[in-house]
């Protein structure tokens, strides 16, 4: 069976998607991966990887030109036309509305969508015009797209409840998948790391994502245990939300944490980690907290949509408001003043992820989902 995949960035193919590309090639299907964004070193890498065919279109991320949205629906269209797929699986979101569009003019037998988390636009928080009417266009395409998709996946229950109350899916479309999961063999447990005492948050960086809560919460701890180390892994962005590079080496300049714009893999900043911040205002389910919970990291997130769904309180971390920088660091005094947590909190996180997160049983039963095991 021939499997379209759109996506919006092509290094997720190696990344977020590689354990389902991978898992699909097994089960015999022939993949065709689209992305706007292929290099040519990435292509022959992915290409070779996955066994599949990359093909590009064209796709505005951020943009709102309606004519550049217009250029995308019909190249994808085109193209599914001409590569004949019998399943169209769509993420975030972008592809998710105009993929399973161009999925249904191109008469696509199985078209199916995956909501990995709402994005900036449904994010509570300041509300700008430029926000409410992101929301609204949103709301108005995800309504007609989805009418046209068969199965429509959510990682978190607040969203699907959303979605379905909002009437932007017909609830025997939505179905509960739960985090996308990780390859548990590739994110071994590492040891507990205990000196220096390093809190640690992976992100793109964003107001959403709470970087400046976990900036903030770092000035206070480090005024009182000076030898904390606190890291930010993750580049800058272009979203509406997005912090500038001046504020972020100003952080690096006062001393209260160090920076680190880009990494091809994360592994050995999370050995150096001893507990794993994301203090993010709403998620699909983080696929970062996932990865540190695999390598036995204690994890310190809030109570919002999708970040709740990787911590059991007081068992493998702690839940904290969004937004609120004090709750933040006393989160993480608890560990300062209790390093034995990071031990035993990090074990069952790791516990956790066998349970939870596993990519490979993720895969197996979003494929009997489908219908295509």
């Amino acid at each position: 069976m021939r499997v379209a995949i759109v996506a919006p960035y092509a290094p997720t193919f190696l990344h977020f998607r590689g354990p389902l590309v991978r898992y699909l090639r097994e089960q015999g299907h022939d993949l065709v991966l689209l992305a706007p964004d292929w290099t040519p070193d990435l292509r022959r890498i992915v290409e070779h990887s996955t066994q599949g065919s990359a093909e590009a279109y064209p796709l505005d991320r951020t943009g709102v030109n309606p004519l550049g949205d217009l250029k995308t629906l019909a190249a994808l269209t085109s193209s599914f036309i001409r590569l004949r797929p019998q399943v169209v699986l769509t993420f975030q979101p972008k592809p998710n509305v105009y993929g399973i569009l161009a999925a249904a003019l191109a008469r696509v037998p199985l078209r199916a969508a995956v909501v990995e988390g709402l994005g900036f636009a449904f994010t509570p928080g300041e509300e700008t015009l430029k926000k409410r009417v992101v929301r609204a266009a949103l709301k108005a395409l995800y309504r007609l797209s989805f009418t046209f998709a068969h199965k429509v996946f959510f990682l978190n229950p607040d969203d699907l409840k959303e979605f379905v109350s909002q009437g932007l899916v017909r609830p025997e479309k939505a179905v509960l998948l739960g985090g996308i999961g990780v390859p548990l063999e590739e994110w071994p447990p590492a040891p507990p790391h205990l000196k220096p005492l390093t809190f640690t948050l992976i992100a793109r960086l964003l107001k959403e994502k709470g970087v400046r809560e976990f900036a903030e919460a770092a000035r206070r701890v480090k005024a009182l245990h000076p030898e904390t180390r606190f890291l930010l892994i993750g580049p800058l962005d272009n979203n509406p939300g997005a912090i500038g590079e001046e504020e972020v080496r100003a952080w690096v300049k006062e001393g209260i944490l160090e920076w680190v714009p880009w990494t091809e893999d994360v592994r050995p900043y999370l050995r150096q980690t001893s507990v794993y911040v994301l203090p993010s205002y709403r998620e699909g389910v983080p696929r970062s907290t996932q990865e540190a919970m695999a390598m036995a990291r204690p994890v310190i997130t809030t109570d919002a949509p999708g970040c709740r769904e990787t911590v059991v309180p007081g068992v493998n971390g702690f839940l904290v408001p969004p937004r609120d920088a004090q709750a933040l660091a006393e989160a993480m005094e608890r560990f300062i003043h209790e390093p034995d947590l990071i031990v035993r909190m990090g074990q069952e996180s790791r516990r956790l992820a066998e349970e939870r997160f596993d990519a490979r049983k993720v895969n197996e039963r979003f494929l009997k989902e489908l219908g295509i095991e």
